[in-house]
């Protein structure tokens, strides 16, 4: 059993440092965002430091992933997805998936957007899949401006200034799907305002 536990522990540093790579985070960026000291983190990646819950809870959080996901923990035989609601800006992502890196699934609560919100678009890295469940949802997609209703699909690369607005009056409902590298958001583009 400590044979097993040593191992387990052993395979966290490298784990820990490709989620960061993968997510493209510097290892300051990492520090502020938990409050463990670059040289600390530095240390856990290499394996020079032996993993601890008061570090690992952090970066848990920051990462987004259970504990279990984070030190590669042996299944349990439960393959039911556990995750908390994530609130963001009003809305409600809902994890449907659990393992860090390639394709991310969320159920995502989009309550109906106040006149005069933010229309500015964002682009990142990935690859998105939206399926409208209930509700309407206008998404903005460079010169494109379209209403989904529920039933339909849309699917784009996620470089392209984009924005998804619940022209209520409703909540609307709809499962995201992001490609590697789709979870993070940068401004690249400014919409004018309709």
């Amino acid at each position: 059993m400590a044979n097993e536990s040593e191992t387990v522990l052993d395979a966290v540093g490298p784990r820990l440092r490709e989620l960061r790579q993968r997510r493209e985070i510097t290892l300051a960026q990492l520090s502020e965002t938990t409050g463990i000291s670059v040289s600390t983190l530095s240390r856990l990646e290499s394996g020079t430091r032996k993993p601890t819950l008061e570090l690992l809870l952090p970066l848990a959080r920051a990462y987004q992933v259970s504990l279990d996901e984070l030190v590669d923990a042996p299944e349990t035989g439960d393959p039911r997805v556990r995750a908390r609601p994530i609130e963001r800006g009003g809305r409600t992502w809902i994890p449907l998936t659990r393992r860090p890196g390639g394709p991310q699934a969320f159920k995502q609560i989009l309550p109906p957007d106040p006149a005069g919100c933010d229309l500015e678009q964002k682009a990142h890295e990935g690859y998105e899949w939206l399926y409208v469940l209930s509700g309407r949802v206008r998404l903005v997609l460079g010169e494109h401006d379209m209403i989904l209703t529920p039933g339909e699909a849309a699917e784009f690369d996620t470089r392209l200034p984009h924005l998804i607005l619940n022209p209520g009056p409703e909540p609307a409902e709809i499962i995201n799907i992001f490609g590697p590298q789709g979870e993070r958001l940068h401004v690249r583009a400014r919409s004018t305002p309709r």
